[in-house]
């Protein structure tokens, strides 16, 4: 019986073990089960402009054929976007994101997905993203709290380039260059040049380079970046030279990206100019460039003849250049503080680079620079420019002439620059004999509040005093006998500050010097408390950071923060940058970080860098480079 039973189940097991292992429906030829791995994992576009090349490998199978769907459709549609046989993605005209589906055709039970990101960003062509400096890219559908991890996120390449890059990166999709549309990263360096880079490919691919000193581009071609102690005190603030230091600022509508460049040539000869970049090969337009020159009627520091002139040696052009109504607003301050110096701001016709408005903040006085590390004047819609001053006279309270100076005082501009509100902290005296700049800080423009007073402007400064301001009432000066600023929507104490908060979703980031990063909560009009809601756990030494914010509208929020405290001369020592990211309903939450792998380290810091995120990637400028961090492939 037993040899019976064996005799019958033979042939079964023959056959089990055929169906299992030569041609059953969920393996492959030669015994191997069906495997499917798509790559990338995780990948990014922009809208209607950018395709995505998905690589679908078979494993086991006596086809390696797939279909693809996307979001389960097969092949995808104009709504979710469309993939070809050979893997191709066309992401459609709507952002958002979407699932990337390679089924076997050996085996349909087993497929492999990736996730793809769709932005419908439309750039980033100013300081901190926008007019009202707030700093939010919330068109950001790749980069969450969920993808910025070390599996998943890290240093993708760096962009080389001849100086310091003290510049914010400027972030533009789809342009057409050299026959191919690319997103486009452009930079400007202290060698006076200026960069466009392939923002995606790796390794880097530069796009075109102007040497904006050169006879093409108005220099004499003798001319040089200045060398740092032809300039300031001698504590090498900016070194070894000083070229670019504002973030240029770009026009999207004409393809024209403006910069101002500092030279000198031959010795002892200095010259500024503004320069009209075209985005495609970064040769000059509109009868460019323009030397930058000024004068107005005034006794200050410096003048001759009852007239103050502005000098292309001693003027520090630190503030990123603004555009707003068809016109280019530059301002300057000083090089290390060294006199005499004063406050400029200028407009140029964006479309003809005519000089149309001057403004000086101390004509009649001295010093009371704009340069708020790096910063930008905001802008309401009306074309209104605020910005804040640095340390030197104040005469504004004053009943009779001269009381146009406004040291240490927040100011509100029209476009043709005509002073036409101010506030000044009852302290000012105090804070000019200490070197307590409130100008240190770029100002942020609160957007629109359903409660009385509807419009908002957040100023700060060393001191470390935050002022909430109404921009319609800015509240001048409170007067002798004041204790404190009682001309206010609300003002508290954070820490000194160096840089530009960032605003989003009724949360204020700052990043103050020796002090964590923080988020302060806003409702009805006013911060809920001087106590924050969350804070980072590391601490950013001087000068601190300028944070940005990347969003999916209102939700999946990360905050961007560089510790550039290793700068250099004069700080302690000289380092590596740092990129830090946090979640931004929870700073105690740290995501990533830039120190955490080798291969994710940065170049050494720059004062005052600006995190770029644009289209699943980060971008921060650095003494030789642009690191480039990104979903990893």
């Amino acid at each position: 019986m037993r040899n019976k039973s064996y005799v019958a189940f033979f042939p079964c097991l023959l056959a089990i073990l055929w169906l299992s292992g030569c041609g059953g429906s969920s393996y492959g030829g030669g015994g191997k089960t069906v495997s499917v791995t798509v790559s990338p994992k995780l990948a990014s576009v922009v809208v209607s402009s950018q395709t995505q090349t998905f690589t679908a490998t078979v494993t086991g199978g006596a086809s390696t054929t797939v279909t693809w769907t996307v979001d389960g459709t097969s092949g995808g549609n104009a709504t979710v976007g469309t993939i070809s046989p050979s893997g191709i993605y066309t992401p459609p005209a709507t952002a958002g994101t979407h699932t990337i589906v390679a089924t076997s055709g050996a085996d349909s039970s087993k497929s492999d997905s990736a996730s793809i990101a769709v932005t419908d960003l439309a750039g980033v062509f100013t300081y901190h993203n926008d007019l009202a400096r707030d700093g939010a890219n919330t068109q950001e559908f790749a980069l969450t709290p969920s993808t910025v991890t070390a599996t998943k996120f890290g240093k993708r390449f760096a962009c080389a380039v001849d100086g310091a890059a003290y510049t914010q990166p400027l972030w533009v999709p789809a342009l057409n260059i050299n026959g191919a549309v690319r997103n486009v990263i452009f930079v400007a360096t202290q060698h006076d040049s200026v960069y466009a880079f392939d923002a995606d490919v790796s390794p880097c691919m530069q796009l075109w380079k102007a040497d904006v000193i050169d006879t093409t581009h108005g220099g004499s071609g003798v001319e040089g970046p200045v060398p740092t102690f032809d300039v300031g005190n001698g504590f090498q603030d900016i070194q070894p030279e000083v070229g670019v230091t504002g973030t240029p600022v770009i026009d999207p509508s004409s393809s024209t990206l403006y910069v101002v460049s500092k030279s000198e040539g031959p010795t002892g000869t200095f010259h500024q100019r503004l320069h009209a970049l075209n985005l495609m090969d970064g040769t000059e337009k509109f009868s460019g460039p323009v030397t930058i020159s000024a004068t107005v009627p005034g006794t200050g520091d410096g003048s001759s003849g009852g007239n103050l002139s502005f000098n292309p040696q001693t003027a520090h052009q630190r503030s990123a250049l603004s555009l707003s109504k068809g016109a280019v607003y530059i301002a300057w301050a000083s090089h290390e503080d060294k006199d005499p110096y004063h406050g400029w701001v200028l407009g140029y016709n964006a479309g003809t680079l005519a000089r149309v408005a001057v403004y000086n903040s101390s004509a009649n006085g001295s010093r009371s620079g704009i340069w708020m590390a790096g910063g930008a004047p905001a802008f309401d819609s009306a074309g209104n420019l605020y910005m804040t001053t640095g340390n030197g006279t104040f005469d504004g309270n004053s009943g009779s002439a001269p009381n146009n100076d406004f040291g240490d005082s927040a100011l509100k501009l029209s476009s043709s620059l005509t002073l036409s509100d101010w506030f000044t902290p009852f302290n000012q005296d105090s804070l000019n004999n200490q070197d307590l700049d409130l100008g240190s800080s770029g100002v942020v423009v609160l957007p629109d509040q359903t409660t009385s007073p509807t419009h908002l402007l957040l100023a700060s400064g060393k001191q470390g005093q935050v002022y909430l301001l109404n921009r319609d009432v800015m509240g001048g000066y409170c007067g002798s006998g004041c204790l404190s600023d009682t001309n206010t929507v609300q003002n508290f104490f954070v820490s000194m500050i160096w840089g530009t908060p960032a605003f989003w979703q009724n949360h204020m980031y700052y990043g103050g010097t020796g002090d964590h990063l923080k988020v302060f909560d806003f409702a009805a009009g006013i911060f809920t408390t001087n106590i924050p809601s969350s804070q980072s756990s590391a601490t950013f030494q001087f000068p601190g950071p300028t944070p940005s914010v990347s969003s999916q509208g209102g939700s999946g929020g990360v905050v961007w923060a560089a510790d550039v405290s290793a700068y250099g001369v004069p700080a302690p020592s000289l380092g590596p940058a740092i990129l830090h990211a946090y979640d931004a309903m929870n700073l105690g939450t740290e995501l990533w970080n830039s120190s955490q792998a080798a291969s994710d380290q940065a170049g050494n810091a720059v004062k005052f860098s600006v995190p770029t995120v644009a289209n699943g990637k980060v971008y921060l400028g650095t003494r030789t480079g642009i690191e480039v961090y990104g979903l990893l492939p």
